[in-house]
Formats: structure tokens, C-alpha cells, sequence
């Protein structure tokens, strides 16, 4: 079950779904954007889950989250333990620190005339991808995220405000795996990754090197391969 980042859209992940399907029945989905709270995506997931992995609604899944995505995994895996097989989280965090940083994304989100984002990211995109990715694949990645929703983003940078859950890492009951981005410049992802697999019990780490915050688009990447290497019981 692959979990979407703050843009909202499972379909960021399809370089990585038919490598998956090589051992796993995979799904994703697109997150709400009128979701108000964690306790809202958690939910949803669940339902996701609950339909998708056997049809009578039991079973769990491997749950990767990334970014945003992330921490709604690893809320819904502290929420639904028994839902979970096992747990990938991607360039994420705890707690987003410092906070000052989403009020000020808040406020030009508001101010930006939407029309403008997509050249924002291309602008970005030298900071936020893999220098190993394609140019062709970056370019997918802007035709992707063009439907993103303003309301949405939003929405989930407040959920962001009220997300925390330092003190809760410490009773995650499923096998976890932390990935981080060596050259994340939009989340200190190793220190993060570092931070939560240290309180997690039995968790681990995995530092992807030379890699940027954006990576599951980049051509040596391989989720399955990732996953083998960690829990080849999964």
C-alpha cells in the first residue's frame, strides 16, 4: 500500500508499482484534499486496506509512506498495528521542525497564484530530485503534480501543524524500515530517519546515498529490491 506525499496523488508512484508487482499485489490511492485532521487520513486508509486486501475487508498490507505520506503511515501503523505488515517510511519525520516554516509555506501558498506553481517546482526541481534522475521523468513529475489542488496542500501543511508523534515512536509494534535521502534539502531526512529508528523498536535505517528528497522516480531506485534486502519474509 503506497501512501502519497503532500501532493495528494498516488500516481507519483509509477516507476515504482510494476516493480513492485513483481512480488506484491500494490495499490495506492489519492488523499483527500478536505481531510481536516490525521485522524481523517488514518481512517481512510484504513477503509483502503480493509477493501483491497482480501475482499471480505481483513488482511493487512506493507504500508510505504513518503514525505507526507510518511506520517500518515506511521500514524495509521500506531493507530491499526494489526493492519500493518510491515512499515517503509520515506524522507520523513516525527514532528516538523521549525513550525515557523509551515505558517510561512501557508502564507505564500495563499498568496501564489496557483497558475504559477508549476513553474515554481521546475525552478526548485534542481534541489528537490535525485541528480540521477531523468529529465524526462522530472517533466513527468510537473505534468502530475499540475492537478494538485491549492485547498489541499493547504490543508495537509495544517495537519502538519498539529502532527506529532516524538512520544508515541517508542510504541510502534510493527517491523519498520527509515529511508533517507542523503541530499534532502527539503527534510533532514537522515537525521530524522536516525531520530525515529533509534525509538522505534527493532526498527531500521537505510541512508540512500546521493539521493535527493524526490527519488522514487530516479532510475536506481527499486522499492522491491529495498524491501528483499530488509524482510525477505514480507
Amino acid at each position: 500500500m503506497l501512501v502519497p506525499g503532500i501532493d495528494g496523488t498516488g500516481r507519483l508512484f509509477h516507476r515504482q508499482v510494476p516493480l513492485l508487482a513483481r512480488r506484491y499485489r500494490t495499490a495506492t490511492y489519492t488523499l483527500r484534499d478536505d481531510a481536516a485532521s490525521m485522524d481523517e487520513l488514518v481512517e481512510d486508509l484504513a477503509r483502503v486496506i480493509r477493501t483491497i486486501a482480501t475482499g471480505d475487508g481483513g488482511g493487512s498490507a506493507v504500508v510505504i509512506g513518503e514525505s507526507f505520506g510518511g506520517t500518515v503511515a506511521l500514524s495509521f501503523a500506531l493507530t491499526h498495528p494489526d493492519l500493518v505488515r510491515g512499515l517503509v517510511v520515506l524522507n520523513s519525520f516525527p514532528c516538523f521542525l521549525p513550525q515557523h516554516r509551515l505558517q510561512l509555506a501557508i502564507g505564500v501558498l495563499r498568496l501564489l497564484p496557483w497558475g504559477a506553481m508549476p513553474l515554481v517546482r521546475r525552478l526548485t526541481a534542481f534541489r528537490l530530485h535525485s541528480r540521477f534522475t531523468h529529465r524526462a521523468e522530472i517533466r513527468r513529475f510537473l505534468e502530475l503534480t499540475r492537478q494538485t489542488r491549492r485547498d489541499g496542500y493547504i490543508a495537509r501543511l495544517r495537519i502538519l501543524q498539529r502532527y506529532d508523534i516524538r512520544s508515541r515512536l517508542g510504541a510502534l509494534r510493527v517491523p519498520a524500515l527509515f529511508l533517507a535521502s542523503e541530499l534532502d534539502h527539503l527534510v533532514p531526512s537522515v537525521r530524522e530517519g536516525r531520530y525515529m529508528a533509534e525509538r522505534a523498536p527493532g526498527a531500521s535505517l537505510r541512508v540512500l546515498r546521493g539521493h535527493g528528497h524526490i527519488c522514487l522516480i530516479a532510475p536506481n531506485i527499486d522499492l522491491d529490491r529495498l524491501l528483499h534486502e530488509w524482510r525477505p519474509d514480507l
